[in-house]
């Protein structure tokens, strides 16, 4: 299978080099320092050891040739930027994969690709980058995808994609109801995580304080009843014991969105908390605390 990733980062880096041992792959970015060096030094995953691989990494639009999966690793707000520069890999039966951070990444797809050929998932592998061709491989655990709607040629598709990240060392599990899981991720990344990154301190001090804890539920209860009404099933009390637990487990963790607000980087704000707003604005619903908190964060991104 040809695959193309895009965005070399830490996960576009574990998971090109991996996936290269069973496909043909090719990472895409639009650093070109960065992709000189993983094309001099090759990838360098680290657990329980060293291992070197090589795979071809080039400039976005370079290359013509269609692939038959597109992986999107890249900044959710730079999606359409991504695939615009790189339509030209897009073919009448590839496939386009999102596992990016947060919900609602198949609105900008659907403009690149039928909804047939979509496929979104998530991911609770942990990785980061000691460099740019290095990776360190720090946690293990299932990538999980699913199809947009329901079509035979997909679900056959989905089963040799998932296949090929077990080959290569990704348990995979292929799911119908991914809404569901997606949501999962997204009531801590928009809940504890989100206001994290406000606070500036590690995840466990949302749970030290009782405000940020109050604020907390409250987005909770916001996003249960969003993902309910649109399909999911949620119980409030449920996820608030979950979130409580969670934050009293790793109490250091620092989230993306808290690393990137101390870099004074734009966040991915709009497809965590905003992807929250936008289900809501769907069904004609208002989440008035995930609208405040997408405020907030845009206003100290400035």
């Amino acid at each position: 299978m040809k695959i193309a990733i895009l965005g070399p980062g830490s996960m576009g880096l574990l998971y090109g080099a991996k996936l290269s041992v069973y496909s043909d792959v090719i990472l895409v970015g639009n650093n070109e320092e960065n992709i000189n060096l993983i094309n001099k030094n090759g990838i360098t995953v680290k657990r329980d050891g060293e291992r070197h691989y090589t795979v071809p990494t080039i400039t976005g639009g370079t290359y013509k040739e269609k692939v038959d999966l597109i992986i999107i690793f890249t900044k959710a707000y730079v999606t359409r930027e991504a695939l615009e520069v790189n339509k030209n890999l897009i073919g009448e039966d590839t496939v386009v994969m999102t596992l990016q951070n947060g919900a609602g990444h198949e609105d900008v797809l659907r403009e690149y690709v039928d909804e047939s050929r979509i496929i979104i998932g998530t991911t609770t592998i942990g990785s980061y980058r000691e460099n740019p061709y290095t990776v360190v491989n720090t946690g293990l655990g299932d990538t999980t995808i699913g199809p947009v709607c329901d079509d035979k040629w997909l679900e056959n598709k989905l089963k040799e994609i998932a296949e090929i990240f077990e080959d290569s060392g990704f348990p995979c599990v292929v799911t119908k109801d991914i809404k569901q899981t997606i949501w999962n991720k997204l009531m801590i990344n928009a809940s504890s995580s989100v206001l994290s990154g406000i606070m500036g301190q590690p995840q466990g001090a949302v749970v030290e304080n009782d405000s940020a804890w109050e604020l907390c539920c409250d987005l909770i209860k916001e996003m249960c009843e969003t993902a309910n009404a649109i399909g999911c099933k949620f119980d409030y009390e449920q996820q608030k014991d979950r979130m409580y637990k969670h934050l009293n487990a790793a109490p250091d963790g620092m989230t993306s969105i808290c690393v990137d607000l101390k870099n004074k980087r734009k966040t991915e704000v709009d497809y965590i908390n905003g992807a929250v707003v936008r289900a809501a604005q769907k069904i004609g619903k208002r989440v008035c605390t995930h609208e405040t908190i997408v405020k907030i964060v845009h206003m100290m991104e400035g």
